[in-house]
């Protein structure tokens, strides 16, 4: 099964363009070094939890939007070789991030069933 590395990040209505833009820069990057699929999805029907939700976990503000994105790979090994080179690939130095990392929740996933 493959392995889904998960991302759920709060972005200004304002940067949507910036990171809509940063996203068709990074993909093409991210399947260079192997991955299978990148998804980006601006939050469209995500609604606020008095004890848990996605707004509440990335600290959403109002003029901010809640971004779900995930990476498949093939395998975790392809993905910490993959991730490691995307990180140090020189085609992003430089990238102003158009959403607050401090804020952004991220997790690699064993992939158990895809139906």
């Amino acid at each position: 099964m493959n392995y889904v590395d998960g991302y759920v990040m709060p972005v200004l209505l304002a940067k949507r363009e910036a990171y809509v833009a940063m996203a068709h820069l990074s993909a093409p990057i991210f399947k260079e070094f192997g991955a299978l699929r990148v998804v980006e999805c601006w939050g469209d029907d995500v609604p606020p939890g008095k004890l848990t939700s996605f707004p509440l976990a990335v600290q959403c503000d109002p003029d901010e939007v809640v971004v779900f994105s995930w990476i498949e790979w093939p395998s975790k090994a392809v993905r910490d070789v993959g991730m490691k080179k995307f990180m140090a690939d020189k085609r992003l130095a430089g990238l102003d991030m158009p959403f607050d990392g401090k804020r952004m929740i991220f997790g690699g996933f064993q992939a158990i069933m895809d139906a």
